[in-house]
């Protein structure tokens, strides 16, 4: 009996590497209770207070909130979709888009992204594990990290144990908190203007984004393409809404930003236990990012085993978590949006327009995957597009890079604000990909011999 159980155990985990076929386990209940559960992070708030411009009515940032978070959620289940119908790993989607070889550049960025995120989200554990027991950062730091890699070993099994269990005690935890901050003080929804609106809203775009890169890691475990689009724009998008308006509401009560809103609302009656829940559950987003790089390097050597590589990520990101500057978090986020923004809209053009008008049925994701310059172009095209209208605000020996496109958008005439430059680019990148796609289509056919 107990080799039987293990045995199914072992089939309905991800395989070691990517010569094995994934298991279809996942049903739309556990990939809501998956998503939900990454929606709902403490960085959220962190992030949120950084949305709410100068003058920015609560109801404009509200706004952006809700028109951010719904933009970002369905191009994050469209991913999820097209990881489910292939069965394939985010990173290797990317064959099908940019070539085998090509797919590296994107392969490399999201590794940088996915250790930086399992950077911060241990970070975020310590530092509100310190604040809550006043014990020493750098013992949570080694025990979130610990946690998370041991928890990254066995991703389905705590897909499972997140949907049934964890989820609805940080739901409650969630209500309970923002039921003590609308007890507070709050300025008049309407006092301020619509500035910056869409600025807030490129920043709420950036979290459900920077999940792009990294859902068809797990919605390839997915029982259908249509359990995993609900699964994560409805679990992602709702949890998004409510913690951001979390941040908003606590900024706007209490006046402070960045991780100083953690500490108010510790100040909050009960807020420990609330908090703890939710230190408890930011494991997740630790867990999946570990988890994630991983299978992305997978891409780059399909034969190394993802366990020997969970650990790797696990030691190297606990060790990044503690000299991690968090000052830098406001532009890392807005960088994500710059590189997977583009890419997304690429992507899904080419996914779910132009592979179905090639005469060559299916998704190419074999590792002689013939390069696509075409749509390298549409990705670059929608980067140079996002930093021309919102250039990435990098500090110190990496100011020249802000610098440089500023002067770029000003010679050009381009307005400084106002327009939301997620939106943008994403709209340049599709229409590049669109257009440069369907010109071998277009091509005369060669005249009969």
């Amino acid at each position: 009996m107990f080799t039987a159980r293990s045995a199914r155990a072992r089939i309905s985990e991800p395989p070691p590497t990517l010569e094995q076929a994934p298991s279809r386990t996942l049903g739309v209940s556990a990939q809501l209770g998956l998503w939900g559960n990454l929606g709902i992070s403490l960085l959220l708030p962190v992030a949120a207070t950084f949305i709410v411009a100068s003058g920015q009515s609560l109801l404009a940032t509200l706004l952006a909130v809700v028109v951010g978070a719904a933009i970002g959620s369905v191009l994050l289940g469209l991913a999820a979709a097209a990881g489910a119908s292939t069965g394939a790993p985010a990173m290797v989607l990317m064959r099908g888009l940019l070539g085998a070889r090509l797919s590296s550049l994107p392969t490399v960025a999201n590794l940088i992204q996915c250790v930086g995120w399992a950077t911060f989200e241990v970070f975020v554990i310590a530092e509100a594990a310190t604040q809550l027991t006043g014990g020493p950062r750098w013992a949570f730091v080694l025990l979130a990290g610990l946690l998370a890699t041991l928890m990254a070993l066995r991703p389905l099994g705590v897909v499972r144990i997140l949907a049934r269990y964890a989820v609805w005690a940080a739901v409650a935890s969630t209500v309970y908190l923002l039921v003590q901050v609308l007890k507070q003080p709050l300025p008049g929804l309407t006092d301020g203007n619509f500035s910056g609106f869409w600025v807030s809203v490129d920043l709420v775009i950036a979290l459900p984004v920077s999940w792009v890169p990294l859902a068809a890691d797990y919605a390839r475990h997915s029982r259908s393409s249509g359990a995993s689009f609900v699964g994560a724009s409805v679990g992602y998008g709702a949890a998004t809404i409510v913690f951001f308006a979390l941040g908003v509401l606590a900024f706007k009560a209490y006046g402070v930003s960045g991780f100083d809103v953690i500490g108010k609302l510790l100040l909050l009656p009960l807020a420990v236990i609330a908090v703890l829940i939710l230190v408890v559950d930011e494991l997740d987003e630790a867990f999946a990012n570990v988890y994630s790089t991983a299978v992305s390097a997978q891409n780059l050597r399909p034969r190394w085993d993802r366990r020997y590589l969970v650990v790797g990520v696990g030691v190297l990101s606990t060790a990044l978590a503690l000299t991690v500057d968090a000052q830098g978090y406001e532009p890392f986020l807005y960088l994500l949006g710059a590189v997977f923004v583009p890419l997304t809209g690429a992507f899904l053009v080419a996914f779910f327009l132009l592979a179905r008008r090639s005469r060559h049925s299916g998704w190419d994701v074999s590792t002689t995957a013939p390069t696509r310059w075409g749509m390298l172009v549409s990705w670059i095209g929608g980067f140079v597009a996002y930093q021309l209208i919102t250039p990435t605000a990098l500090t110190g020996w990496a100011s020249g890079w802000t610098d440089w496109w500023t002067a770029r958008q000003t010679s050009l005439g381009i307005p400084s604000s106002g327009w939301s430059a997620s939106l943008v680019s994403l709209a340049v990148a599709a229409l590049l990909a669109l257009v440069l796609g369907l010109l071998p289509l277009r091509r005369p056919a060669a005249a009969p011999a």
